[in-house]
């Protein structure tokens, strides 16, 4: 067998194997598998296969990590933060736990500090833990 058929086989195994994971390591390489597989074709001896296929590869993974490391750090506050919401019912008043209606809908929410705790008090949301709110009296709580 060719040792570009090698190549071009183990870059698209890799490309599929990609499809199946969706972490992007495996399409960087797949991809400097097929590069390999080019230089194959072209007649390079095995030494300058290798060599672009670990470059392609080597660059591709610092680039994701890169990328990644980006992605982490910490953006922009939730646009909720502030917003006004009423409470609604006590889930679990020991644990501070409530039910409170925002956006026509109703969430889960954590109360801080001191409320009344009757329904229809109004509330600010202070933060987001996923899909629960954190609320408040007070907007700078």
């Amino acid at each position: 067998m060719e040792l570009y058929l090698v190549w071009l086989i183990a870059g698209i195994a890799l490309v599929i194997a990609e499809l199946l994971t969706g972490t992007f390591y495996l399409l960087f390489l797949g991809i400097a598998a097929l590069v390999g597989a080019a230089v194959a074709y072209a007649g390079a001896p095995f030494w300058a296969q290798a060599i672009a296929s670990a470059v392609l590869a080597v660059a591709g993974v610092l680039w994701i990590q890169r990328h990644n490391r980006m992605k982490r750090q910490p953006g922009m506050p939730s646009l909720d933060v502030g917003q006004p919401v009423r409470l609604d019912a006590w889930v679990n008043e020991a644990d501070r736990l409530a039910r409170v209606r925002y956006r026509d809908a109703l969430w889960d929410a954590h109360v801080s500090g001191e409320i009344r705790g009757e329904p229809g008090e109004v509330l600010y949301i202070t933060g987001v833990d996923g899909a629960t709110l954190r609320v408040a009296k007070r907007r700078d709580a």
